[in-house]
């Protein structure tokens, strides 16, 4: 995927600026990335765009993450940031023109796509969900988990190192040799963007006061979408068991489960993940 094929803009919704990256033509296909230090859309998924030819596909940078706005402590007082995330993305794609589409979320990105798929049942046809977070009750895994702790650690102390960085991709993945020490400083570099490191901080604090993620697995029988749960067996951030619910809850759901894999299976099992996606969403099955 060359940079020249890649479409960049800025949506301007009632919250902040919405940074913007689309891709091909087709069904319109919503991409909506995790919450690590210095994530952002295009970061996270630009190595498997060339699995979604066909598709429209439209990555959004969330809230708080690459080149969209930063939520204030008052916006992360008065809602929760997957609260504030879906009314930023529900405006983005209205202002892109986008109708029915399909939906991809990972981690605090699966948490946002869940929010809008039980928001908007009628527009989202079909749902993928890799470990989302909010989709499963809090009782059935000890918090915060081993992975939570390392997103928490990264920005306090002494701050940002490449030695944090380090052990933050060490427990996101079952097989840590995947990274070379040029993306460990590359995804560290990432990170440092000031105005990131001022809004991790006070999400992290509105995190803790709020008690975690959004009770979202209490809505979960309002989706309507086919449904594609995919989890690293080895998740030590959003463990296996919260599949569970997930599964009990939501009317058209499958699970697929990626031994020796942790919290990244868009990296760790990248052409099983790719393969899968692809069938699940041109499936014309109903």
């Amino acid at each position: 995927m060359t940079s020249s094929e890649l479409r960049e803009r800025v949506v301007e919704t009632t919250l902040g600026a919405i940074h913007v990256t689309e891709v091909g033509e087709g069904t319109p296909l919503v991409l909506m990335h995790g919450g690590g230090p210095g994530a952002s859309a295009l970061a996270n998924y630009r190595a498997n765009l060339e699995a979604f030819a066909g598709f429209r596909v439209i990555l959004p940078d969330q809230p708080g993450f690459g080149g969209s706005y930063r939520p204030s402590e008052a916006e992360l007082e008065a809602r929760s940031i997957t609260e504030i995330t879906v009314d930023a993305m529900i405006q983005t794609l209205h202002a892109l023109g986008v109708g029915d589409y399909f939906l991809l979320g990972n981690s605090l990105g699966g948490a946002a796509a869940l929010g809008m798929a039980i928001a908007q049942p009628e527009r989202v046809k079909k749902l993928v969900l890799m470990a989302p977070g909010g989709g499963w009750a809090p009782i059935t895994t000890p918090l915060p988990t081993e992975g939570q702790k390392e997103m928490f650690r990264y920005y306090n102390g002494e701050g940002p190192t490449v030695k944090k960085m380090r052990n933050f991709i060490r427990v996101m993945v079952a097989n840590p040799k995947l990274f070379d020490e040029a993306e460990v400083e590359a995804r560290y570099e990432a990170s440092l963007d000031e105005s990131h490191i001022e809004f991790y901080h006070r999400y992290n604090a509105a995190f803790a006061k709020r008690g975690g993620m959004d009770p979202l697995w209490r809505d979960l029988g309002r989706i309507r979408a086919d449904t594609l749960l995919l989890w690293g067996r080895d998740d030590r951030t959003i463990t296996l068991d919260g599949a569970g619910l997930m599964l009990k809850q939501i009317r058209r759901v499958q699970l697929h489960v990626f031994g020796n894999c942790g919290h990244w299976v868009q990296v760790e099992r990248k052409a099983e993940f790719e393969r899968l996606v692809a069938d699940f969403l041109t499936d014309g099955s109903e």
